[in-house]
C-alpha cells in the first residue's frame, strides 16, 4: 500500500497520536518513516519578539537562534522517537527551517512520499484558531494523501 510516510512532529500529543499510527501501518510492511520538525523562521526583531520595543536584530543573533530553534527540533523528533516503539522500522529524519505547511508539502513532494500522517492539532491551539491550522493548510495543498489523526 505505502512505500514511504511522512510524520511531521511538533511535540504535542496528536502528533505522538499519528506517529503510532504511522508505525502500525509501517511495522513489519518495509515502509519507511520519515520523522519531520519545522523550526520556524526566527524573528526579524528581537525586541518584538521578547515583548519589549523594537530594537535591531543582528544577523549574528539571527543565526545563533535560528540554530537552537532547530536544536530544539532536534529534541521533539528524540522526544517522539522515546515515546513509540519504532523497532524493526526503517525511520529517516527531517529537520526544516521555514513555515511549517510549506516545509511539510515540500518534503513529502522531494521525499517523493506517499502519504503523509500528522496530528490534527498542534502546540499551536491559539494560533491554529487564528491563522488556520497546519494539518488544515496540508490537507488541502499536499500532493498526496494527508491522513489526520486526532
Amino acid at each position: 500500500m505505502y512505500t514511504s510516510i511522512l510524520v511531521p512532529l511538533d511535540g504535542s500529543s496528536h502528533a505522538e497520536k499519528a506517529l503510532t499510527v504511522a508505525a502500525q501501518l509501517a511495522r513489519g510492511t518495509g515502509v519507511t518513516l520519515h520523522l519531520m520538525t519545522v523550526a520556524e523562521f526566527p524573528p526579524d526583531n528581537i525586541g518584538l519578539f521578547t515583548g519589549g520595543t523594537a530594537e535591531p536584530f543582528s544577523e549574528e543573533d539571527r543565526e545563533k537562534l535560528a540554530a537552537g530553534m532547530k536544536d530544539e527540533a532536534r529534541k521533539i523528533i528524540d522526544q517522539a522517537r522515546g515515546a513509540v516503539d519504532l523497532e524493526g522500522i526503517e525511520v529517516e529524519e527531517v529537520v526544516r527551517q521555514g513555515r511549517p505547511a510549506e516545509c511539510i508539502n515540500e518534503a513529502a513532494e522531494s521525499l517523493g512520499v506517499d502519504a503523509i500522517i500528522m496530528g490534527s492539532r498542534g502546540v499551536s491551539d491559539m494560533r491554529g484558531m487564528v491563522f488556520g491550522s497546519v494539518s488544515h493548510k496540508v490537507s488541502h495543498t499536499a500532493g498526496c494523501t494527508v491522513i489526520t489523526v486526532t
